[in-house]
């Protein structure tokens, strides 16, 4: 499809030096430095990774990805936007709080839990305001005075206005903290003093319950109250809603400044530019821009600032917006923690920020776009991490009930699946995250989101070993109760989660922890979801649609791959007899797999099992096109003294993968959803046919990050890195984050790419948009890099380490550097060079076996091996990549040349 045209960027490296540089003079201190760790000559790439040209230094940019990574302007702290600012979302994010408006500064009503109310500034579990807004000179920013850029940070977000007072708005949130700091950094040619007005409308109300549920947020909401009083706004919801097992509350929030303001107002409105409010209704048709919603209940204030400015000097005015869902006085706290230094807790979060950049850093001269999508991705999981505490444990039931509490969870922390309408707890989103986030080295937040669901999981189900689906930051569970019908792939995959946390790290304890958890999970598989007891698991899963049998793929493989964790697990802790049990499960799937599962007419392997029109038949294949298709490829099964290798066989994986390759299944940015072909719905096929089975369900050609996540990994399980191959879905990811042409909020992985069915975000009211950060995206960028290309393949667990690098077709070299594993890290470079295979690695800190080696390229044979400059004793090992050498190094520091032949 063609893209839509939203402008191109403009790139800025020197970070928030700036409106560092302008606090410091404040106090007489001379800056000169850009971000903690760089200086603003310095910002850029990390050490060991080169920076592409910027836009046109390149000649003719031969591929879209080529184009967006010229166009992006390389690897960078920043990315900006300069066009349809209005049309877009922004996002800043700490671990205790968040923000979202668009990028002119401006908050239109936005999400659609609670129609309108998603966005603005939150701390979880609890919304505190509807927005901020500033005005200068009695003209507001983003509407009077536009915005030039909006440009997203490592840690930060940035809004540039002109005039003839300029001003650059820079938003953050410090992490542990529940706030959001806003810097509004003010320059005149002339000495002069100015009119800083600041709107803040509330709307205090929790992420539960939606707009639909019962009870439902507009009965939960209470009407908010204002006050002034200490130089701050004071909002506050007390009271008791009116339905049962509803709890008393008292919601505070608070907005000021570093300044003392010269007056103040409160009132029922306040929204800047954004009065009188456009409100949108509940539900059913609604304006296309909305300012607040049918659900609010909020109220307003305005503190007004006479800011005195000197010629040519930079003045910056601070503001906090902190709240608590416990008292005011935690409110307060919360409050002067953010509003005391924010020029040392910025300095703070940038430096946090370098830190995660400067692990798994990648040098890819071949693939500069994924390059920075890479770096990207690396944010986009740290900007997904939320924490809240006191979570009161309980079944809504789909949002048809209420009960009591069943428990609670003093503290909850995880990765937020997507912002804004999903920032909060859940199984499948948190079980892929986990792939990008161990090769990104984020471990601890891994282990937190795991414990998160064991412990919401436990008190929810009653011990029972199934795992809660979809759980709020107030400790509302929609979906995953023994109850309900599924997700039975989330509690197959919890095992695998836990094995990958222990061979990354060696962390006996946590795999301790788990285990117990996780071998209940199979337990509770086989006990309540296989009653035919064919082996096949039966429950819902990634993939739901009329027609499909109870007995779904995605579940199978999974349950597959879990079997053999589990296995490894047990084995490590000496549990012969759950070892023996989960092995010979997961022994019986694989050899009955492909003889039950593949449907040679259609290329690939069913969707489901069990044909719900014919209860005496429950071994009918199902073929619908979904994505969950590619499963059996992506999900690698760890067999004792066997390669690694997924489930699919490598006959059949050749064929389905060179299937989903096609128009049917694939579309500019990666995978669709459901493909096209011959279907008896009645909407008909809108798109071409590459196999004759007649599906009774219409294609759905959405892509979503995930889908194409999928198929980048299956597709590196078979050493498929060619251009036409796993690039095509590591390019369609990185270019929805990173092409101006594409993005909506720059840098931001989303949920669904532009798509034939799903048309682009920027187009679509505020209410009624995918998500426009998705941590699920980031599976097919930073396990691909890191584990397929740079082969990266630990088994601390073990103590045991495997480095064999792939070279992607086409390209020459691959490095990267400060890979984390366990309490050491490790650096890689391979390249090839006429007929020279070449794998470089140092090891910093690991206590391990290391096997270091190559995989040929494809046709190729070895000629002559040495490892450290002297021939070396090796193995040649065929594995579903292709044919490796491998090589046993005892040194710190070792090189592996291959020459070819």
């Amino acid at each position: 499809m063609t893209t839509r045209p939203v402008g191109r960027t403009t790139r800025h490296i020197a970070g928030p030096a700036g409106l560092l540089a302008a606090v410091l003079a404040l106090t007489g201190t001379a800056a000169a430095t850009g971000p903690p760790g760089r200086t603003a000559n310095q910002a850029g790439p990390p050490p060991g990774v080169q920076a592409v040209a910027p836009p046109g230094a390149q000649a003719a940019a031969a591929t879209p990805g080529a184009q967006a990574a010229a166009a992006a302007g390389g690897q960078g702290s920043e990315q900006s936007a300069t066009t349809r600012l209005a049309d877009r979302r922004s996002l800043v994010v700490g671990d205790r709080a968040y923000a979202m408006g668009d990028e002119s500064g401006l908050y239109p009503a936005t999400g659609w839990h609670i129609r309108g109310e998603m966005g603005g500034f939150w701390t979880q579990p609890l919304k505190l305001l509807d927005g901020l807004w500033f005005g200068v000179d009695g003209s507001w920013l983003g509407k009077d005075v536009q915005a030039a850029s909006y440009t997203s940070g490592h840690g930060y977000q940035r809004i540039d206005y002109g005039g003839d007072v300029s001003v650059k708005r820079t938003d953050f949130v410090p992490d542990d903290i529940r706030a959001t700091v806003v810097g509004v950094t003010l320059q005149s040619s002339k000495a002069k003093t100015v009119k800083l007005d600041v709107d803040a409308h509330s709307e205090l109300m929790q992420s539960y319950p939606w707009g639909w549920t019962t009870p439902s947020a507009a009965q939960a909401n209470l009407p908010d109250t204002g006050s002034f009083g200490d130089g701050a706004l004071q909002f506050r919801d007390q009271g008791t809603p009116a339905f049962p097992n509803a709890q008393a509350h008292d919601y505070t929030a608070l907005v000021g400044s570093s300044l003392r303001p010269a007056s103040h107002a409160l009132g029922a409105d306040h929204r800047g530019p954004q009065d009188p409010a456009v409100i949108c209704p509940a539900d059913g048709t609604a304006p296309t821009r909305c300012d607040d919603s049918a659900f609010g209940k909020g109220t307003g204030g305005r503190l007004t600032y006479d800011v005195t400015l000197q010629p040519g000097r930079p003045t910056t005015v601070w503001f906090a917006v902190a709240g608590s869902d416990q008292s005011t006085t935690a409110a307060q706290r919360e409050y002067q923690k953010a509003i005391s230094d924010p020029a040392k807790l910025l300095a703070a979060k940038t430096k946090a920020r370098a830190g995660i950049d400067a692990m798994s850093a990648v040098d890819l001269p071949g693939d500069r776009l994924l390059q920075q999508s890479v770096e990207w991705s690396k944010q986009n999981l740290a900007d997904s991490v939320q924490e809240a505490h006191n979570l009161q444990i309980r079944d809504v039931n789909e949002g048809k009930s209420y009960p009591a509490p069943a428990g609670t969870v003093d503290v909850a922390r995880w990765f937020g699946a997507g912002f804004p309408d999903y920032p909060w707890l859940f199984a499948t989103d948190g079980e892929y995250t986990s792939y990008a986030a161990v090769a990104a080295g984020q471990f601890d937040t891994v282990k937190a989101h795991l414990r998160a669901l064991r412990d919401v999981s436990d008190i929810l189900n009653n011990r029972s070993g199934k795992v809660a689906h979809e759980v709020t930051p107030s400790g509302d569970v929609y979906f995953g109760s023994n109850t309900s019908a599924g997700n039975t792939d989330e509690t197959v995959k919890f095992p695998s989660i836990v094995a990958l946390l222990w061979r990354w790290t060696g962390d006996n304890r946590f795999r301790d922890e788990m285990y117990d958890f996780s071998k209940r999970n199979l337990q509770y598989v086989y006990r309540e979801l296989d009653a035919d007891h064919d082996g096949w698991p039966e429950g819902l899963a990634n993939v739901e649609r009329s027609g499909m049998g109870s007995e779904k793929l995605d579940s199978t493989v999974y349950l597959a791959r879990g079997l053999r964790d589990l296995a490894d697990l047990a084995g490590s802790r000496n549990d012969r007899q759950t070892q023996q049990w989960a092995t010979a499960k997961a022994e019986d799937i694989e050899k009955r797999f492909e003889t039950q599962w593949w449907v040679a007419k259609a290329f690939g392997y069913a969707d489901s099992v069990d044909d719900p029109k014919d209860p005496a038949n429950d071994n009918t294949p199902i073929f619908q096109r979904h994505w969950t298709g590619v499963t059996p490829m992506e999900a690698e099964l760890v067999r004792p003294g066997q390669p690694t290798a997924p489930l699919a066989s490598q006959a059949h994986a050749g064929v389905a993968l060179d299937q989903r390759e096609k128009p049917c299944y694939t579309g500019e940015f990666g995978l669709f959803h459901t493909g096209t072909g011959p279907t008896s719905d009645a909407a008909g096929n809108p798109g071409p046919s590459c196999d004759e089975v007649v599906s009774a369900v219409k294609s759905e050609r959405s892509i979503f990050s995930l889908n194409t996540s999928i198929m980048a990994v299956a597709e590196g399980n078979y050493g498929r890195l060619g251009k036409r191959q796993q690039q095509v879905y590591t390019t369609g990811n990185a270019r929805i984050q990173l092409d101006p042409s594409v993005w909506e909020t720059p840098g931001a992985m989303p949920e669904i790419a532009p798509s034939p069915d799903s048309p682009a975000n920027i187009g679509r009211p505020f209410y009624d948009r995918s998500m426009t950060l998705q941590a699920w995206g980031t599976y097919g960028v930073l396990w691909p890099v890191v584990h397929q290309q740079l082969g990266v393949d630990p088994d601390l667990g073990h103590g045991r380490v495997s480095v064999v690098p792939q070279i992607p077709g086409g390209q020459q070299k691959v490095a990267g550097s400060n890979i984390r594993l366990g309490q050491g890290s490790i650096d890689v470079a391979a390249s090839l060079v006429n007929k020279e295979l070449r794998t470089d690695v140092t090891i910093n800190g690991i206590g391990a076996t290391f096997t270091i080696g190559a995989v040929l390229p494809v046709g190729a044979q070895v000629g002559k091996v040495s490892l450290d400059g002297r021939d070396a004793q090796y193995k040649v090992v065929k594995t579903s990549r292709g044919t490796e050498v491998q090589a046993l190094t005892q040194h710190r520091t070792s090189t592996l040349k291959v020459t070819l032949r």
